[in-house]
């Protein structure tokens, strides 16, 4: 069980979109904290990955030596 306080217009916000698409503020909620934990793991996990790669001694370019 999650329990959050949320700022005024932002539960305003989140009440209109529900009212309007006949969804609950609920489910708009979930969806949008699985979107973000979805994107928090994809950045973390590469940078993850970028740590290796550099800490493994490998070479990096930037975009400008990619495309001279």
């Amino acid at each position: 069980m999650l329990a959050l306080r949320l700022k005024p217009e932002t539960e305003s916000r989140l009440e209109r979109l529900a009212l309007k698409t006949g969804r609950t503020k609920t489910f708009y909620a979930i969806r949008a904290i699985e979107q973000q934990l979805d994107d928090m793991e994809d950045y973390y996990l590469a940078e993850d990955a970028y740590n290796e790669w550099v800490e493994g001694g490998k070479k990096t370019y930037s975009i400008d030596e990619v495309f001279s």
